[in-house]
């Protein structure tokens, strides 16, 4: 039964360990991806 209960947990661990990953890696890139082309659009409206 500890066994049982040890492996429940670790499963239940690596499943939101995952999820909070892949949110963050593309919460990363949403932020990188946006304040690059914030910076394009802001450089050819002062450009034109």
């Amino acid at each position: 039964m500890l066994r049982f209960v040890e492996d429940l947990a670790g499963s239940i661990y690596d499943f939101f360990k995952f999820l909070l990953t892949s949110l963050s890696y593309i919460l990363a890139g949403m932020i990188i991806v946006g304040v690059l082309m914030f910076l394009f659009v802001f450089l050819f409206n002062w450009l034109f």
